[in-house]
Parts: C-alpha cells; sequence; structure tokens
C-alpha cells in the first residue's frame, strides 16, 4: 500500500517552517497517540507514520532527500528514519515535543512533581461573615517524616538509586513500535529506594507522615456561602526541590437567627405597637455589629413595609462600601388593655 505524503500526513506545506513543523507534529501526535487511544490499532498506526514524517521533515539532510526522492529515498539501502529501540534514544531524538505531550523530560528525567492541592470546608456565622475574622483550623495532611526528614530512611543510613529505573524515576514501556516513559513501579518515580532493613521505624520508608497541621486563615469581611480562599504553601508537599501545593478553604455560612442575607443586604423585622404605626414616631432598629439604630418611621406605615438603614449591610468583598439594611415592620396587637385604654379605643371605633 503506497504510503501517505510526509507532508499531506502532517497538514503542512513544503515550505513549512520548523516551528510550524513542530506544531503541527504535536497537534497529530496527541491525536493519536496508543494512550489515548488504546486498543486502536489505526491510531497506533497513524501515530507511527506521524512520527516517521517528523523524523524525516525535521532534519535538514532526510528533508532534502525526501523532496527530491519522495518515500524511495529511504528504501534500498538509501538510509532511512533511526530506529528508537530504547526510551532514551526516543526522548533525546525528539526532544521537548513528547515533553510537552507526555510530561516527561528529555533523556526521560521525570520532573519532580509539585505538591497536591487540598480542600477545608469552614463553616461561619453570619455575623463573623459580615465582620471578618482569624480562625485556627487543623488540616489534615501529609509532611515530610520528622525522624528521616522524608528520606525514609533510619537515621545512619540513607536511601539508594534505584536499580529498576537507575535513579531516574521513569522506566520504557514498549507500545507498538515505539517506547515511552512511565513511573518506575519499584521506587514509585522517586528515583532512590531504601533496604527493608533500613527502613524508618516512623514512617515505614515511606517518607511521610499523616499529620494535623494548624493553619491561621484570615477571613474577610464580606464572604459568603462558596466563597473558596487560598493560602498559598499548606497544601501538601511536593517532591524535593519542588513547590507545596496550595490549601483552598471554602466557605459555608450558617443561618442567622435576627438577620436574613440578600446579597449584599441584610433584612430584619422590627414590633412595631399600634399607635406608633398609626402616629409615626421613633424605633430602635438593631444592626449586625451589636449596635443600635434610632430610625423614625412615618405615620401610618402599614405591616410588611419596611425602612432603610444605607450602609449598614454586608461589607462589599471585592470593593469598597456595604449594602443596606432594611427593617420589615410587624405591627402588633395587644391582647391585653387597661380600661383607660379600652375607653380610647371604643371612643375612636365611635368617631
Amino acid at each position: 500500500m503506497a504510503k501517505t505524503d510526509f507532508y499531506e500526513l502532517l497538514g503542512v506545506t513544503k515550505d513549512v517552517g520548523d516551528a510550524d513543523l513542530k506544531k503541527a507534529f504535536r497537534k497529530a501526535a496527541m491525536q493519536y497517540h496508543p494512550d489515548r487511544n488504546p486498543g486502536d490499532a489505526h491510531a497506533e498506526e497513524m501515530f507511527k507514520q506521524c512520527a516517521e514524517a517528523y523524523d524525516v521533515l525535521s532534519d535538514g539532510q532526510k528533508r532534502a532527500a525526501y523532496d527530491r526522492y519522495g518515500h524511495a529515498a529511504f528504501e534500498s539501502g538509501r538510509g532511512g528514519a533511526p530506529q528508537h529501540g530504547n526510551m532514551d534514544d526516543m526522548f533525546s531524538h525528539f526532544g521537548d515535543i513528547f515533553g510537552d505531550i507526555f510530561g516527561g523530560r528529555r533523556g526521560g528525567q521525570k520532573r519532580p512533581a509539585r505538591g497536591g492541592d487540598l480542600r477545608y470546608d469552614l463553616g461561619l456565622s453570619l455575623r463573623e461573615a459580615v465582620q471578618g475574622v482569624k480562625r485556627e483550623i487543623a488540616v489534615p495532611r501529609v509532611d515530610p517524616c520528622g525522624t528521616c526528614s522524608g528520606s525514609g530512611a533510619k537515621p545512619g543510613t540513607s536511601a539508594e538509586q534505584c536499580g529498576q529505573c537507575g535513579g531516574r524515576g521513569q522506566v520504557g514501556h514498549q507500545q507498538g513500535p515505539f517506547v515511552f516513559a512511565v513511573t518506575c513501579p519499584q521506587c514509585q518515580g522517586q528515583g532512590r529506594t531504601v533496604k527493608p532493613a533500613n527502613r524508618c521505624a516512623s514512617c515505614g520508608g515511606a517518607g511521610q507522615q499523616r499529620v494535623e497541621k494548624k493553619v491561621t486563615v484570615k477571613i474577610p469581611a464580606g464572604v459568603d456561602t462558596g466563597t473558596r480562599l487560598r493560602v498559598t504553601g499548606e497544601g501538601e508537599h511536593g517532591q524535593a526541590g519542588q513547590q507545596p501545593g496550595d490549601l483552598y478553604v471554602v466557605l459555608s455560612i450558617q443561618p442567622d437567627d435576627v438577620f436574613q442575607r440578600d446579597g449584599d443586604d441584610l433584612h430584619c423585622e422590627i414590633e412595631v405597637d399600634v399607635v406608633r404605626a398609626v402616629l409615626g414616631g421613633v424605633v430602635t432598629v438593631p444592626l449586625i455589629d451589636g449596635e443600635d439604630e434610632k430610625v423614625k418611621l412615618p405615620p401610618g406605615i402599614q405591616p410588611g413595609e419596611q425602612v432603610r438603614i444605607r450602609g449598614k449591610g454586608v461589607p462589599h468583598l471585592h470593593g469598597n462600601g456595604r449594602g443596606d439594611q432594611f427593617a420589615h415592620v410587624r405591627v402588633v396587637v395587644p391582647r391585653k388593655l387597661t380600661d383607660r385604654q379600652r375607653k380610647l379605643y371604643e371612643d375612636l371605633a365611635r368617631d
């Protein structure tokens, strides 16, 4: 069966430059890589052909020969693409192309991983959310063992270079005509192992221990349910030489007995006697910061109507100022009357 033209295979023209050629191969390799298409023989074959095309077109001498003779340039001893029999040859030949796609490094070296991020769910009262607060929390996480400083070896001994991967943290995995880098199963990507007799008694050779780390979180005023705060560097520890992950504190605001929140506005209910509702007057409205506000009611205010107190709501989390507070009127009808009060209401009823 005739082989597909290399330029057509990668979707480029004959005058393609190195940068665009690399980009086209990266796109094709990601599409057809066997790990993305398990069990797909067609994808594996396409990946093989794309790799061969890039191998030829990225080399000046081979490309010139291909442009002159086509596929025949690499047949009958004319000189073909190198056969990559092991992982190091493959990674050194394709350089950062496979590094970008498969997460490896040139020469099969594994980049130490950044520590994982952690999540902590924290409940707050509405008053804490409005005012802002500092809270100390105990975060379960994995830290380097304090006895062996993360080496996994008991004091006086040390870890040794992994015999299976030679300290690289990766080994070759054959898939079709290619060999790819995978995490070494013996050292789990660390590149070093500890003999059973030399394992740290505190961590069993793992080099890590589960602890509860005390972390102080500064919670700004105005947060709401679902607000996520990042505490940099308080996640899981990374491998040697890499940064730890981050801690994400996700907030949940508990209901309040007096105040209800609507965005950055607050609502509460105030009791007003019949006389003050009819004639108007001054009432006391509680504020969420613990103070009171004197508010003047207009004459004839109706049950359910509200008065607005500007700037006494929730602080804007991402800006200046605050929302407002609304006091909803609940007119209280007296259940018992003095003789004088009864007479006054009777006189009012006859008018």
